[in-house]
Parts: structure tokens; C-alpha cells; sequence
């Protein structure tokens, strides 16, 4: 038998081996890019790369007004984070459609507050609402209806999975809502097509909200044409007076309402959303959780267990939100004053949620002799001008050249203002010493932006 033959030379290192194999030929190459078509061309979520610039340029020294990423600026509840302490030692796979425990709390939470038929069958848990609307759309065969502004996750989502977008356009001079006879206009061209049509109040980004006779409105039209309404309900907990009003109490047979901890009780992070489905839909239900078993498999048992004190209520949660109500609405009050009597802005006032959305159309002849024409334009000026930093109204499904923005008016410590608040000198509306001793970042970058767009409008 002849020896065998190694053609490696000896004492050669591996690495160098590697890059001349690499250098003369195909052999040590990646294999080529191959992209879903889906997935190409799409960037990061606008939301998330605003906090990474915006953290970027305050670790190179910039003072940086932070009113791009909407995250709650308060902790969570002592109560809640009391029992994840608790119950850190859990480390069990869950059901995949969430602790029995939790579901039943979260069915209690939503017959509580809004006098909907749930049960825990009917609900369902994730790592965040925004991995269950994508398996919604995974799993449901239909177009995806999305009135703009829209949240900057609801278009990608679609498409990547490659569903239809179907955009309502809403006009400011009704505060973006959109109008039945707008949902109508798209339905009857095509009257038995099955859609999703995603429905977020309060809203991001404007604000606003629904009145109960708007909402009654557009349920009439959904049940006429049979269109799943995915009811984003993550702001509903800090609609500034603590009067939201769930779709499902409308078209209670076509509402899926999907809710969370990250909005109301400051844990996005924590990453844990619910869905609370009408009855009739548990086969939608039931195909997303088969999806969830061969994907997410369950979400964090500490996080679950940790949220059952959360959809639990009582009285440490209520005063928790109460307090957290009052500080966003004398905030949002105080923004909007300002930058539409100061700064020329039309805009909704904001009922809930912690999120503005100016348009500075008034002064675009004056912008583009700058070369402002695009609301991107005018949010790199201003955060290179000011250090103010804010989205573009264009990511969330307006024009390219309607120079509106989005500002989250959360820089700030929402531990200290919520104790703060509980001083006896403060037990009526928070006036605006108290927003500029507790609230600083927002009400001096309030006053930066009102100052260039006099300065340069």
C-alpha cells in the first residue's frame, strides 16, 4: 500500500493556508448573499436607530435631547418588580400560549376595565406585542390595512412575510383619525377580500384617540365587510385622564386587542405582550400558538410570572398610574402649547401616550432655501443644530415632503417625578416649575427647537 499523500506543507500555519487557498481560487470563499427579496432593502427600525445615533453622539461629548425612541421614562411598579425578584429562580419552558395564571389575569384585566366577555382560553402570550402581530400576519391569509401615521413596524412587518399593504389615508384637520367612510371606500371596491385592519389608540405617533361614537363607527363598517381589527391597545393604560375605550366593546366577534407591560408599566424590555382574541377566532389563535411552538417556544417564565401581579391591579398599581397619567398629561400639554403658539405647529393635542407629531409645513418656503425639503432633512438640521433629536414624519407612512416629525417627550427621570408628584404641594395639576425641575431635557428642548425654528422659519 502506498503512503499516503498530504499535499498541506509542513510547519505551514493553518491561517496562511486558509488566505492562499482563498487568494487563488473559490475554495475558503462565503457562499454568495443571498437575500429573501423580502427582507432586502429593508433598514433598522427607525425607532431603535434613533436611540443608537442619539447615543452615539452623547458618548462624543453632544448634549442630546432625546425625543426620537419611545420608552416609557418610568420604572416598573415596585409591586411587579418585587415578584420578578421573586421569581428569578423559574426557569421552566412555559405553555406555549402563556401561564394559565397570567392568561387568567389578563382576561380578568380586560373584563375589569372595559366590561369585555374573556376568558383565559381566549388569550394568548408573547415576547411583545410586536413578535404577536407578526406571526398575525404570518398565520392570517389577507391584505394588511394600516392608516397613516402608522407606528414604524406595522409596514415592514408586512413586508417582509409579503402580504399586501393597503394604506387610509387621514387628513390633519380631523387629527389623523381615520374616518369610516375612508375604511369603506376601500372595502367596497373588493367586499368579501379578507384584511387585517390595525387600529392603535392612543396613538403613535400622534397622541390622539378615539371617542367611544368614532369607534362605534368604525366597528359598523368592520363587521359589515367581516375585516379582522387588530385593536393595538398598548397606550390605553396611560391615556392621560384613565378614560380609554376598547374597540372590542363594539365588534366584540372581529377584535383582537393586543396589549402589554411596555407602555403602562414602564417594562419594555422585559419584552411581554398579550392578545385577547374574541371566541369565534380561536382558530387564529390556535394557528399563531403552532407558529410560536416551532419559533419563540414561550415567553421568559420570570417575566410571566412577574406580570400577573402587573394585570392584577390594586391599589399601589392604580396610584402608580394615576401619578404617571398626570405627569405625561401636564407634559404634553405644555409641549403642544408650546410649539404651536410659538413655533407656528399644527398638531393634535395629545390624549395619551407620550408622543407629539408637529408639521412645519408653514415654514417650508423658508426651510428649503436652506435645503429643507424632506422631513429627514429637517430632523438631521435640527439634531446637528440643536442636539434635538425626533423621527421623521415620513417613517411612519406620511409623504416624503409633508415636513412633519414625531417627538416622545420621555427624557426624563420618571422615578423621580413620580415621587415627586406625591408631595402634598403637588396634589393638583403639575404647573411648569414642576416640569422644569423634574422634566428639564424636555422642557429646554422644547425651548432649543421653538428657538431655531423662529431663528431659521
Amino acid at each position: 500500500m502506498s503512503p499516503r499523500h498530504d499535499s498541506t506543507p509542513k510547519n505551514k500555519p493553518m491561517e496562511s493556508i486558509v488566505n492562499d487557498r482563498t487568494s487563488t481560487g473559490r475554495r475558503g470563499q462565503s457562499p454568495d448573499i443571498h437575500l429573501n427579496l423580502n427582507v432586502r432593502g429593508l433598514g433598522q427600525s427607525a425607532t431603535l436607530a434613533i436611540n443608537e445615533r442619539s447615543a452615539e453622539l452623547a458618548a462624543s461629548g453632544r448634549h442630546v435631547f432625546r425625543f426620537g425612541l419611545g420608552q416609557s421614562p418610568f420604572p416598573v411598579p415596585e409591586p411587579v418588580e418585587n415578584e420578578l425578584k421573586s421569581n428569578a429562580h423559574q426557569k421552566d419552558y412555559l405553555p406555549v400560549k402563556g401561564l394559565r395564571t397570567l392568561r387568567e389575569a389578563v382576561a380578568d384585566y380586560h373584563r375589569r376595565t372595559q366590561g369585555i366577555e374573556v376568558n383565559a382560553d381566549d388569550v394568548l402570550i408573547g415576547p411583545g406585542s410586536k413578535e404577536l402581530m407578526f406571526i398575525l400576519q404570518l398565520v392570517y391569509y389577507g391584505d394588511l390595512v394600516i392608516p397613516t401615521p402608522s407606528w414604524v413596524s406595522y409596514a415592514p412587518q408586512a413586508h417582509i412575510i409579503g402580504r399586501q399593504i393597503r394604506w387610509l389615508d387621514t387628513r390633519a384637520e380631523n387629527d389623523w383619525r381615520l374616518l369610516p367612510e375612508e375604511l369603506e371606500k376601500l372595502c367596497k371596491k373588493d367586499p368579501t377580500r379578507p384584511r387585517i385592519l390595525i387600529l392603535n389608540y392612543p396613538n403613535n405617533p400622534t397622541g390622539d384617540t378615539y371617542t367611544a361614537d368614532e369607534l362605534k363607527a368604525l366597528a359598523a363598517v368592520a363587521r359589515r365587510y367581516k375585516v379582522v381589527l387588530l385593536s393595538d391597545e398598548i397606550y390605553g393604560g396611560v391615556h392621560h385622564r384613565g378614560q380609554h375605550v376598547s374597540a372590542a366593546r363594539f365588534y366584540p366577534e372581529g377584535t383582537i386587542i393586543s396589549g402589554g407591560l411596555s407602555k403602562w408599566c414602564g417594562a419594555g424590555g422585559w419584552r411581554l405582550g398579550t392578545f385577547a382574541f374574541p371566541r369565534g377566532l380561536r382558530w387564529l389563535l390556535d394557528a399563531m400558538a403552532v407558529v410560536a411552538s416551532e419559533t419563540f417556544t414561550s415567553t421568559a417564565a420570570p417575566i410571566q410570572y412577574a406580570a400577573v401581579r402587573g394585570f392584577s391591579g390594586g391599589l399601589e398599581i392604580e396610584r402608580y398610574l394615576n401619578q404617571s397619567r398626570r405627569i405625561l398629561r401636564a407634559l404634553g400639554n405644555h409641549c403642544w402649547q408650546q410649539l404651536t403658539s410659538k413655533a407656528g405647529c399644527g398638531m393634535p393635542k395629545p390624549k395619551g401616550g407620550f408622543y407629539l407629531f408637529p408639521d412645519f409645513s408653514r415654514h417650508r418656503e423658508a426651510f428649503a432655501t436652506k435645503g429643507i425639503r424632506t422631513s429627514a432633512d429637517l430632523c438631521d438640521r435640527i439634531l446637528e443644530d440643536t442636539g434635538v433629536a425626533m423621527l421623521p414624519g415620513s417613517a411612519f407612512g406620511r409623504p416624503e415632503t409633508e415636513l412633519s416629525v414625531r417627538m416622545a417627550y420621555v427624557d426624563f427621570d420618571g422615578a423621580r417625578a413620580l415621587a415627586a408628584a406625591e408631595e402634598p404641594e403637588f396634589q393638583q395639576e403639575l404647573d411648569l416649575a414642576f416640569l422644569q425641575t423634574y422634566c428639564p431635557n424636555v422642557t429646554d428642548g422644547i425651548d432649543r427647537l421653538v428657538e431655531w425654528v423662529n431663528a431659521n422659519g
